[in-house]
């Protein structure tokens, strides 16, 4: 079923896309990873599909989606790099080996060179942008399923992810992503602060997005009345963009000016 939503979800992006290899990829992904389970117990091919997924939500290229599910083959099966060339063509053999090739990345921690690992990121983009992107989208889905892991290791990639993947995201202008990552990463980081922001938002959420819709409709009759092309586009602000702006101003959250926003295009 998640197959056929991600085959659903190229086709609407890019209609004039090769979807044979993808379907390919899947197959592979499949017999490759047969009997292979997560720590949460799921089957291993779960990752990979996900991992696809955002791709796909990202508008990435069947190329880059067929890596995508193929992103771990050299690392976790015995399949080689010339295997998958062979089989999907030097390009997504090319993004795989990247991909492969930056997993092995060793990064120094913030205190030391956060700018040096960033720059160890930028030089793996030169050769295919699509190799750090596939990376991003791996580590989303990583952290959306943390909780299956040891306080320890959750800490240390939660930790990396806020250092590392989430200004990366920012870099590369995939807000939406990023945003998701810090608030995932914040979950892990500090877990007492991040609950009780939580709280604190949940109970302003309900009366904020009433609040919102409304003058979203007052705006959209507005357009229309003067014959303005044009959408309006409303958010709650992120809750470690919240945590950011408290720890920075040390202010409480009732005075977080922009926890509400709207923006019209």
């Amino acid at each position: 079923e998640k197959f056929a939503r991600l085959l659903r979800e190229i086709h609407a992006n890019r209609p004039g896309d090769d979807l044979d290899v993808i379907k390919q990829a899947w197959a592979f992904c499949l017999e490759q990873h047969e009997g292979q389970k997560r720590a949460s117990g799921e089957p291993y091919v779960v990752h990979p599909l996900e991992v696809a997924l955002v791709l796909a939500e990202l508008k990435m290229d069947s190329t880059a989606i067929a890596a995508g599910l193929r992103h771990d083959a050299v690392e976790d099966t015995d399949v080689t790099t010339d295997e998958i060339a062979e089989r999907f063509g030097d390009q997504v053999a090319h993004i795989v080996e990247g991909v492969t090739k930056l997993d092995k990345i060793k990064f120094a921690n913030r205190e030391d060179q956060q700018a040096e690992n960033i720059r160890k990121m930028l030089l793996a983009m030169v050769s295919d942008v699509r190799v750090v992107i596939i990376k991003l989208a791996d580590r989303l889905h990583n952290m959306r399923t943390l909780e299956h892991l040891k306080t320890e290791k959750r800490t240390k990639i939660a930790k990396e992810t806020l250092d590392i993947y989430a200004p990366l995201a920012h870099r590369l202008g995939m807000g939406k992503l990023r945003g998701e990552l810090e608030d995932l990463a914040f979950r892990y980081t500090d877990p007492i602060a991040y609950e009780k922001l939580a709280n604190e938002v949940e109970a302003l959420r309900g009366e904020g997005e009433i609040f919102l819709e409304g003058i979203v409709k007052t705006l959209e009759a507005k357009l229309r009345e003067h014959r303005i092309e044009g959408r309006v586009e409303w958010r709650i602000k992120r809750l470690f963009s919240i945590h950011q702006k408290l720890v920075d101003q040390k202010i409480p959250v009732d005075q977080v000016y922009d926890l509400l926003a709207i923006r019209v295009i």
